[in-house]
């Protein structure tokens, strides 16, 4: 099919990191949860000969709709493969995910109209050659009853039918490889909390048992007992999240009993959300404990963020007023020209929220960077630093890191890639903690 992903060898690279994960072998992936071109291609870049890199789509960003981004499933892969192509990494190395497809954007609506879009949705994201599924229907429908915990039973229901509906898509479509899935019932919502609070309730072994049981028999009720055997991993909380200011650190003794229960699973691991911020360690600590893929996103963002802003620090110092982008500011006017996008994630006074649209660590500001005002600011910042020589001085003030790169000479003194260099730092840790 066109733009259709090939895999080198028989196996999903997914089913062999499971493999690996079950011989003893320290092995892990993290899944780049972004649609922003610089942070796609920075992560890309990082990636070593012979290993994936693996990106995914959200159901609210990437839609049969077009969701925030404009874009559609194959909108997104042309996109994704596009920088691929640009930076000359193989599209045989690239796996593309769906993250959270289900009813998600549609969860005020009722089970049969939500549920109906759900199933074109993830149709879409499997006809365009997305092989990595993470099915989510662990939120209320407008037609349940919200005062009651949503039934596991329930949840599995809706998450087979659309496997089944995944399954029938790759039937029609082919492709050099089936879809593998990721479930669960207890999903931490996309994006980070509004607020972490100290001691995030680690999933209960018993919880953990129900969800793989209950799901399996939902599975095999739809006639899905071979899409089963490509179930990888099941959405758990081991204890981690972040909000506004605050990190929850991973701590392995905590999540140790949820960790032993997945030993009876020979072939499933974990996949963590909201692993953004923890340190390499942690996340380190995380992989060995068998939480093989890790999901990140507004970390990315938030360090491009930093990226920028360093930057339009440097220009202060270089340009006269009247000269300037004014980044900082476009970004905050177009923030509160349009607060749609963090009104209801961010509380507190005035003060409070002028701090939270810039340094936030749930990085609202990301959904602005598309912006056409906030585009053109950033394009005037890079057009003037690129006709300016960043001095070294500078660059040692606001960039320190990416300094020390380019008196090595391992870095361009340039500022795209000096922004892209500070998203890579990002990308480093993960890297440790996987590899």
């Amino acid at each position: 099919m066109k733009g259709s992903v090939s895999f080198m060898g028989n196996e999903h690279p997914l089913k062999a990191l499971v493999a690996a994960q079950k011989a003893g072998q320290h092995k892990g992936i993290y899944s780049v949860c972004s649609a922003n071109e610089y942070v796609i291609e920075a992560c890309i870049r990082r990636a070593a000969e012979n290993e994936y890199v693996l990106v995914e789509a959200t159901a609210n960003q990437v839609n049969q709709f077009g969701g925030y981004t404009g874009m559609t499933p194959p909108d997104f892969r042309d996109f994704v493969f596009g920088i691929a192509d640009r930076v000359g990494f193989p599209r045989e190395r690239l796996i593309l995910g769906g993250d959270h497809l289900g009813p998600l954007t549609w969860a005020s609506e009722v089970e049969e109209s939500a549920m109906a879009k759900s199933r074109d949705l993830i149709a879409a994201f499997v006809a365009a050659g997305f092989t990595k599924i993470h099915i989510d229907t662990s939120m209320h429908l407008g037609s349940d009853d919200k005062n009651v915990k949503l039934d596991t039973a329930v949840v599995a229901r809706r998450g087979a039918e659309l496997a089944r509906v995944a399954e029938d898509t790759y039937a029609r479509q082919g492709g050099a490889m089936p879809p593998v899935y990721v479930v669960g019932s207890e999903v931490p919502i996309p994006g980070g909390a509004q607020e972490a609070e100290d001691g995030v309730a680690v999933t209960r072994p018993e919880d953990f048992r129900e969800t793989v049981a209950t799901f399996e028999n939902a599975f095999k009720s739809h006639d899905l007992g071979e899409a089963w055997k490509r179930v990888i991993a099941v959405v758990v909380q081991p204890g981690v999240e972040f909000g506004d200011e605050d990190i929850c650190e991973y701590d392995p003794a905590a999540a140790k009993n949820l960790i032993a229960a997945l030993g009876d699973y020979p072939n499933l691991i974990f996949e963590g959300h909201s692993t953004d911020y923890q340190t390499k360690d942690e996340l380190r600590d995380m992989v060995t404990d068998h939480i093989g893929i890790l999901k990140v996103g507004p970390a990315l963002t938030f360090a491009l963020r930093e990226g920028i802003f360093a930057l339009a620090n440097i220009e202060n110092a270089l340009y006269c007023a009247c000269e300037r982008s004014n980044f900082i500011e476009v970004l905050e006017e177009a923030m509160l020209a349009n607060p749609s996008n963090w009104k209801k994630h961010y509380h507190g006074d005035d003060t409070a929220l002028a701090f939270k649209r810039k340094y936030s660590f749930s990085d609202r500001a990301r959904y602005y960077l598309p912006d056409e005002k906030v585009q053109a600011a950033l394009e005037k910042l890079i057009s003037n630093l690129r006709a300016k020589k960043i001095p070294l001085s500078l660059l040692s003030q606001y960039m320190p890191m990416a300094y020390t790169k380019v008196r090595e000479g391992k870095l361009k003194n340039d500022p795209v890639e000096l922004m892209m260099e500070r998203v890579g730092n990002c990308a480093d840790e993960y890297l440790y903690a996987t590899r």
